[in-house]
């Protein structure tokens, strides 16, 4: 490592860093990408969410292992650099780090394009630039200090956890007959071809889909590294993943199935605003149209922190140029976020001048990149778990379940959702330029490694 006096200022509370965790999986893909979902599966697709959930869980419970193993590591790319050993952590690292940039800066581009869509149905104004305003606050968000970025995440993310828990009790209400003129609708469930109306293959397939809807669970870790106790606060997190998945997601969905057909509901257009409407509540899709602004406005802010994370942990590594070191008076990497912001509006520029050739290989190329990513914690974890379990068991504070069945099981879930892709005629542009991206960083860290960036 260079320059290590060059370090982030701890001044995340434990309440940022849970907040965090829950914003970095509710955005636009439960309040509108859902409802695809919905339509491809039928009822069971709670039983997709909770498959993809589960593994998502194994996920963060082994990142919680190593977290505390490695309390000084910083965010969950540095626990795979480790995991990894010295022969092929240097590597790993690599890889996974500028994996995580990529894929989080087609995040913030997509992100603002769709806030600037939902803002235009407000304001006439083009989407590009509505959409570049809303990077350029954001931005300045993030270049004030790591706290300023964390309160504003907070109440982002509170904002998006009342109206989930509001939409779960007025949907709950009327499922269980309470408001609804004719009783219970739980019969819904089964009422419209069965609750699996697209055999169980669409189920299972479904999470091929709905796994990335989940991702952002992880961000956690990296906001952990600038708060007063990284270890315990990303030990802490494992239980909450949990629930927000059973809550946020199962019960949620669940819920839009009892309240309407789900033969009814129209991909592409929010499910709960469909629910609302059909249960009668005012303006309901004005409501659902600010909730999924705050969403993506909140997935916008997160973007841009990870992003800029990143590349500092990178360059920390001599894996990226060493000038992104340099912190400003309030301990942020502002030259990481400005770069990270600029890579955002070259992909916006994308998008209006080129969408369906280089905006769509952008989009297509992070398709499957998280999955990827995921795989390399639980290799690392397997890894680092044995050799502990040899030398030094006594430090194993916090335990992966079931070791090491479950770790092997997570890797296969992810294999089989990898190979699923590869296979769906559909998946296939994703897994393709995915797989392409992977080999043009590996092949990167090859041809760098023995000049360090300057």
């Amino acid at each position: 490592m260079n320059d290590s006096s060059q370090t982030l200022d701890t001044a995340l509370h434990a309440r940022h860093v849970a907040m965090i965790a829950i914003g970095g999986i509710i955005g636009a893909g439960l309040f509108v990408g859902s409802s695809t979902s919905i339509n491809q599966i039928g009822p069971a697709v709670v039983v997709s969410y909770a498959l993809a959930g589960v593994v998502i869980l194994m996920i963060m419970r082994m990142l919680s292992e190593m977290a505390m193993l490695n309390p000084g590591a910083g965010s969950f790319t540095e626990h795979v650099r480790i995991g990894f050993g010295e022969t092929w952590g240097p590597l790993a690292g690599f890889v996974t780090g500028w994996l995580y940039w990529y894929f989080w800066v087609i995040v913030v581009a997509i992100e603002a394009i769709a806030g600037a869509a939902i803002i235009a149905l407000w304001v006439p104004l083009p989407v590009w630039l509505i959409g570049s305003v809303l990077l350029a606050l954001m931005t300045m968000v993030n270049l004030f200090s790591a706290r300023s970025y964390g309160e504003f995440e907070f109440w982002l993310s509170s904002a998006k956890v009342a109206a989930i828990i509001g939409f779960i009790v007025i949907a709950g209400l009327w499922a269980f007959g309470v408001t609804s003129p004719d009783g219970p609708t739980f019969a819904n469930w089964t009422a419209h071809g069965g609750f699996v109306p697209k055999g169980w293959g669409a189920v299972i397939g479904g999470v091929t889909s709905v796994i990335f809807a989940l991702c952002g669970a992880e961000i956690a870790t990296v906001a952990a590294a600038e708060s007063r106790a990284p270890a315990q606060v990303i030990a802490r997190m494992t239980g909450s993943v949990a629930l927000r998945i059973l809550l946020f997601y199962v019960v949620s969905l669940a819920l839009i199935v009892a309240v309407q057909p789900w033969d009814t509901i129209e991909p592409g257009l929010s499910p709960y605003a469909s629910s609302l409407g059909l249960m009668g509540i005012p303006a309901a899709e004005a409501i659902m149209n600010v909730v999924v602004l705050v969403a993506v406005l909140s997935c916008l802010n997160s973007g841009l922190y990870v992003t800029s994370r990143a590349l500092f942990g990178l360059a920390r590594h001599s894996d990226a140029p060493q000038s992104l070191i340099r912190l400003n008076k309030r301990k942020v990497p502002a030259r990481a976020t400005i770069i990270a912001s600029l890579f955002g509006y070259g992909a916006m520029a994308a998008s209006v001048l080129s969408p369906g050739t280089v905006f769509s290989f952008l989009v297509s190329a992070s398709g499957a990149l998280m999955l990827v990513i995921y795989l390399m914690v639980c290799l690392a974890q397997i890894r680092q778990r044995r050799i502990i379990e040899a030398t030094a068991p006594e430090t194993l504070a916090l335990r992966m379940w079931l070791f090491p069945w479950l770790s092997y099981a997570t890797v296969g879930a992810i294999v089989i959702v990898l190979l699923a892709m590869a296979l769906v005629r559909e998946l296939q542009p994703q897994f393709i330029a995915s797989a392409l991206t992977v080999v043009i960083v590996a092949a990167a860290w090859w041809a760098l490694r023995r000049k360090p960036m300057r």
